[in-house]
């Protein structure tokens, strides 16, 4: 079973309010600006050219230290070359705050699966977090898709760094007993992780389309 004691996946609101002619202040929702999505895993590993769903890709993964392989074959859906990933993400939720922390949930392979098992029987002290991801999406308008949400800069896939989040005396990290049935081969498991982000200011750019590009800055410089 995945262990649930985590944060919940919800949207935040805050309220606001405005100012009507009568001088009263009337209550107004403001949303918080997230990025939350679900991601088709069937279509992260067999990808259909008649599909447009949205796909993720754990790119590089080390926790406390620990490399995990990048033993899934991905695909580049911007240009359709394969590479080599971690996982395919299943879903993703990032309020795009500076302090706040990153959720995924991705298929991994069974060596990675085995990993994640031992460190969760383990007490572990070194909670560090370094890793990458690509998120595509699919233009309508362009008819091709683009990348969304990555730690990719410019042409190159960059890491984050961060630190295990934890809920109470739980580490926001978990991975399930029995692979998914979802894509049957090769054989995969869901995991989950929440990470906060390390002291030091990094960048996280993303994109609502072909050209319309954003960088939003994940974690504070200590001074």
């Amino acid at each position: 079973m995945v262990n649930t004691n985590r944060r919940s996946l919800v949207n935040g609101a805050l309220m606001g309010a405005v100012v009507i002619a009568c001088g009263a202040l009337a209550p107004l929702p403001v949303f918080a600006v997230q990025f939350q999505r679900a991601l088709d895993v069937y279509q992260g590993f067999n990808p259909k050219k008649d599909k447009q769903t949205p796909v993720g890709y754990i790119t590089s993964l080390k926790i406390g230290g620990v490399s995990f392989k990048t033993d899934i074959t991905a695909t580049d859906l911007t240009t359709s070359k394969p590479f080599q990933a971690v996982g395919v993400m299943n879903h993703y939720l990032w309020e795009t705050g500076a302090t706040d922390a990153i959720y995924m949930s991705a298929q991994v392979s069974t060596a990675s699966k085995t990993v994640l098992s031992t460190m969760l029987m383990q007490n572990l002290t070194d909670t560090t977090v370094e890793f990458g991801y690509v998120i595509y999406e699919y233009d309508p308008f362009r008819k091709v898709y683009f990348i969304a949400n990555s730690s990719q800069q410019s042409t190159s896939l960059f890491v984050l760094k961060g630190i295990l989040e934890k809920n109470g005396d739980q580490l926001n990290l978990a991975v399930a007993d029995d692979s998914s049935p979802a894509v049957q081969s090769p054989k995969n498991f869901t995991f989950q992780i929440g990470v906060k982000p390390a002291p030091t200011q990094q960048s996280i750019p993303m994109a609502t389309a072909v050209g319309k590009n954003v960088v939003k800055q994940w974690g504070v410089a200590q001074k």
